[in-house]
């Protein structure tokens, strides 16, 4: 069971070694920015990935423990190593989801370093602030980082559309958000209408789903979403999402997760060395500029 006392978000030591525990994992970048950001601060640290099933999850963990390696988790097991870590921070307790790790006395402690993603590219978007309704499409471990974030934020007209309204519901409750649901699904003749009015006069979406990861899959269609709407898919591609090039398209404010996954790991290299990240460098690491805070990437 997990200890219910706040932890320090900071490792007591730095790791022996870095990994990305995921499935599937190919495709993160991750391993190109952190590895310029530790050869920066003059680290002999490596970070690496692993593909990792969930049912050989408890193995990989073990051989983390044996080597004193902490590191990232993503898809699918976000959950899964909230359920297994000794100790949680108090993002990682409230969201139940976990994305950074590492050891303390042998004891798995987990953090959460996606909400400080999911923060920056709010910011980026809205700079002035959100005003007006948020809808959130998923229901798992990221979309869970996403309603931490907007609690922070002190938003309270926050709407999950999901193709489980149960399990969005059961989220909603955990995490203490006063989250109005709706159910959907992109494959059936005529979507739900309640789905699509709130996408309408949405000040902000957030696709907190996989969809569009591997593909040009879009979460919904731009044309369901309203002319003031800002744009926010977690997932990233090097040359951008089939979602955002669309939502740009139509001449909205639109950032894929590549903000995201450089602060998030950003955040991840301060918990682990307790030391400022380099973020020029892991931006130059992928052949970009560090944007602004208040700059929308495209």
């Amino acid at each position: 069971m997990n200890c219910t006392r706040a932890i320090r978000t900071v490792a007591s030591a730095p790791p022996r070694g870095l990994v990305l525990l995921g499935d599937p994992v190919a495709q993160s970048m991750s391993p190109a920015f952190q590895n310029a950001a530790l050869a920066h601060a003059n680290l002999t640290v490596r970070y690496e990935r692993r593909n990792v099933p969930a049912e050989h999850l408890d193995e990989a963990l073990a051989a983390c423990r044996a080597h004193d390696i902490a590191g990232n988790v993503t898809i699918p097991h976000k959950e899964a190593m909230a359920g297994r870590a000794a100790h949680l921070s108090a993002r990682a307790r409230r969201s139940g989801a976990v994305n950074t790790f590492w050891w303390d006395g042998g004891m798995l402690v987990g953090h959460n370093t996606d909400v400080d993603g999911v923060l920056a590219t709010i910011a980026a978007l809205r700079p002035a602030g959100v005003r007006g309704p948020v809808v959130v499409l998923g229901s798992g471990g990221s979309a869970a980082a996403v309603l931490v974030a907007l609690a922070e934020l002190g938003l309270s007209e926050v709407h999950l559309v999901a193709r489980s309204p149960a399990r969005a519901a059961a989220l909603g409750q955990r995490i203490g958000a006063a989250a109005t649901v709706h159910p959907f699904a992109s494959d059936a003749p005529e979507p739900m209408v309640s789905a699509r009015e709130v996408l309408a006069g949405a000040s902000l979406v957030i696709n907190a789903t996989p969809t569009g990861m591997q593909d040009v899959q879009q979460p919904v269609p731009v044309a369901w979403l309203g002319s003031r709407t800002a744009v926010f898919d977690l997932v990233y591609r090097r040359e951008g999402t089939a979602w955002v090039h669309a939502a740009r398209a139509r001449g909205l404010p639109a950032e894929d997760g590549l903000r995201m996954l450089i602060e998030q790991g950003a955040a991840a290299f301060e918990a682990w060395f307790d030391q400022p990240a380099p973020r020029a460098v892991m931006w130059a690491a992928l052949g970009l500029e560090m944007p602004a805070p208040d700059r929308v990437r495209g």
